[in-house]
C-alpha cells in the first residue's frame, strides 16, 4: 500500500491525499509532526535529504518528494492529467505557477499565522509578503472569470494543487469577497466526486 508521510493541516501534504481519495487508490497516512523535528530526524533524512514533507512511500524503499511531482504522478493515465500535449503543458503552467507565485506567500504566510502562531513575530515579513499573495489571487481570479477551471473546462491537478492553500487562505488572513469567480471555482472544486477536507484526509 502506498504511505503518504505527511502533516494534518499542510496544504502540500493535502494535495496527494485528495488526488488519490478522487482516483480512488488506497493509501496509509503516517503522521509526521514538523512542529517537533520530526522531518529532520536521521531516519526520515534517509528517505528524503531535504527533510521535508510530504514524501510519498510508493513501495517499500521508494520515495516521492514534493507535492506537485506526486500529483503527476498518481494522476498519469487519468482524467486529471490531459493527454494532449498542450492540454498538459497548460495543467503544468498552473503548477508551475502554485509553486513560485502562490504557495510561497499564501502559505507561508497561513503557516506563521495559524500553524506557528508567529504572526506577531512575522509582521514585517508578512505585510511584505502579502501584496504578492494578493497579486496571485488576483491572476486566479481573472483566468476563473472566463474558465471553469484553471487548466480549461475540465478539473485537473492544476485545481488540486492550487485549491489546498487557496481554500485555507483566510486562516492567513487573506480575505477573498472581492474574488467573486475564485469562489465560485472553490465551490466547483469542494462539489467534485471524491471530494474530502484537510482533516479527512489524513485520517487513513
Amino acid at each position: 500500500m502506498i504511505v503518504l508521510h505527511g502533516y494534518t493541516g499542510s496544504g502540500n501534504c493535502y494535495k496527494p491525499a485528495l488526488a488519490m481519495r478522487q482516483l480512488g487508490v488506497d493509501y496509509q497516512w503516517r503522521e509526521v509532526d514538523i512542529l517537533k523535528g520530526e522531518s529532520r530526524t536521521a531516519a526520515f533524512l534517509a528517505k528524503n535529504a531535504n527533510g521535508r514533507i510530504p514524501l510519498l512511500e510508493v513501495e517499500p524503499g521508494r520515495y516521492l518528494a514534493e507535492s506537485n511531482a506526486m500529483l503527476c504522478y498518481l494522476a498519469e493515465g487519468s482524467a486529471l492529467l490531459p493527454v494532449d500535449r498542450w492540454a498538459r503543458a497548460k495543467v503544468f503552467e498552473w503548477l508551475f505557477f502554485e509553486q513560485y507565485s502562490h504557495e510561497p506567500f499564501i502559505a507561508t504566510i497561513r503557516f506563521w499565522v495559524a500553524i506557528q502562531k508567529s504572526a506577531e513575530a512575522q509582521a514585517a515579513k508578512i505585510a511584505e509578503m502579502r501584496p504578492k499573495g494578493y497579486a496571485a489571487l488576483g491572476v486566479m481570479e481573472a483566468r476563473l472569470a472566463t474558465s471553469a477551471f484553471l487548466a480549461g473546462d475540465r478539473y485537473t491537478i492544476a485545481d488540486i494543487a492550487l485549491y489546498a492553500y487557496t481554500h485555507v487562505a483566510d486562516e492567513g488572513g487573506f480575505d477573498l469577497a472581492g474574488y467573486p469567480a475564485l469562489r465560485g471555482w472553490l465551490a466547483r472544486v469542494a462539489a467534485q466526486p471524491g471530494h474530502v477536507t484537510m482533516a479527512e484526509a489524513a485520517a487513513r
